[in-house]
Order: structure tokens, then sequence, then C-alpha cells
């Protein structure tokens, strides 16, 4: 072979390993667009984020976020049924091409996924308590001294207790709240989003949320390891979504309390 020749073939097998590469990176979005279909993972046992409503079909915050990507893209949406144990394995799978399913920022995570950061929302630490409770709580320095329901081995317990509240612990939530009711304690911590879903319940109709929350807990959207292009539009989706107010809206159709993270988010990137 001649050396002319031999660069020839040489700017060949280069330029082919860009192309190939560019198509590895764009892969996803790609086939979303050819096939007309968006396909993503979703919890469908955490409501208001995302549940089975009256008719069986897949609703909620996240599941409206689901439903605002696929129309960006123009291409209709598949919702596949997520659970905290495979979230992470259908992406690596390729039986999603999205992950929006109350998923917590870990280091460990963004080495097995691709994490899109901003996130989009957060967990917090947060009190159940009575709304005719007196004296009224308005601070967590107010539990100096006063029993708290917590959960054995929740992460909130410490915080709490460092207050000077007494902690009283339950083997689970279930068992916390019914400590609650029946008035061992003036209220309980954990997070949330747990709490946002039992306030949308009647038997919880005379409890509130009375303290800011604390100790916010970023949730993150993922696509497959290597997905550059999609990881990237995402980001931007994300952004808009926190500049435009979407996510703030949102919180209010799914009656979700008032998060200072997605204010703090809507500033920032606005």
């Amino acid at each position: 072979m001649t050396m002319k020749w031999a660069a020839v073939a040489m700017a060949g097998i280069l330029l082919g390993s860009s192309f190939a590469g560019s198509a590895k990176a764009d892969g996803v979005l790609d086939e979303v667009k050819k096939r007309g279909q968006l396909v993503v993972g979703n919890k469908t046992d955490f409501a208001p984020f995302g549940a089975l409503n009256a008719s069986g079909e897949p609703a909620g915050f996240e599941i409206d976020l689901a439903r605002d990507v696929a129309k960006r893209l123009g291409v209709e949406l598949k919702i596949v049924p997520v659970v905290s144990a495979n979230r992470m394995q259908f992406l690596q799978q390729g039986k999603i091409d999205l992950m929006i399913a109350t998923m917590s920022y870990r280091p460990e995570r963004a080495e097995a996924v691709e994490v899109v950061q901003p996130a989009y929302y957060a967990s917090a630490q947060s009190l159940l308590a009575p709304k005719n409770a007196s004296p009224k709580l308005t601070a967590w320095e107010d539990l100096r001294d006063k029993k708290v329901c917590g959960v054995q081995g929740a992460f909130y317990n410490a915080d709490v207790a460092a207050f000077g509240a007494q902690i009283v612990n339950f083997k689970d939530t279930t068992e916390a709240l019914n400590g609650l009711k029946d008035g061992k304690c003036v209220g309980m911590a954990f997070d949330i989003t747990f709490f946002a879903g039992k306030l949308q319940e009647p038997e919880w109709a005379a409890y509130e949320l009375p303290l800011p929350s604390r100790n916010d807990d970023p949730w993150v959207l993922a696509v497959k390891k290597g997905e550059t292009a999609f990881h990237e539009y995402m980001v931007g989706v994300v952004k808009d979504w926190h500049k435009t107010g979407k996510l703030i809206e949102l919180e209010g159709t799914w009656k979700l309390p008032a998060s200072s993270f997605l204010k703090a988010q809507k500033e920032k990137n606005s």
C-alpha cells in the first residue's frame, strides 16, 4: 500500500470511528424520535408522585414530568413501572429510556447511570403534628424536652434529637403514625414526601406540617451511562422546568407541601 493510500485508509478509519462514537452518544435520543415513543421508568406505588388512579392509569407529579418530556420530543409516552430496587438496572438493560423515580443523588449512583443535574425535586425532613396542638409548634427548637415519634434507624432521628427532643422509636412508619394518633408524642419526624401522601388521605385531615423542612435530599433524573446527547437534552429540560416555574406549578397541582428547594432553584435558573 502506498503512503498516499495508507493515509486515505487511516483517515477513513478515523472518520468511521468518529461517526460510530457519535451514533453511540446519540443512540437513545435518535431511537426515541425514530420509534415515536419515549419509554420512561416511573414509580406507580408512591402517591402523589406516581400511582394508579381510579381508572388504573398512572398519575402523579413525576408522571406529568414524563408526559412533558414526551410532548417536547413530539412522541408518545410509554410508562414502565419501576421500584427502587430495579430502576437503575432497567436503564442499564435498555428497558427504559429515561428514569424519573424519586431517586436521590448519590455519588455511587452517578457511577452507574448518567444522572441529570440540576435536581428536579428534593425530599426533606419534616414533622407531622395535630393542627390543634397546644402550644403551637413553629420552630424545631420548640421540640426541646418534648416526645417525638420516630422510625427506628431513620436518619432524621439524630437531627431532631439535637434540638433536645426525646425520640420515641417505632419499628416502622405504621406504628409511628399510630403512636402519634394515640398521643404518645407531639409529632412524628420523617420524610416530607411520605407525609405529602398521607395528608391527602381523609384520615389525616386534622394534621399538618407546622415546621420548615430541613436537610434537603435532591432527586435526579437519569439516562443510560454514555448517552451524552440525551443527557445534555435533559439538563436543558430540567433547567427550563425551574426557570418557567413548571415544577412549582405541578407542586400545587398535586397538593405537595411548598418546597423551599424549588423556590431557590427557580430563582437560580431564572
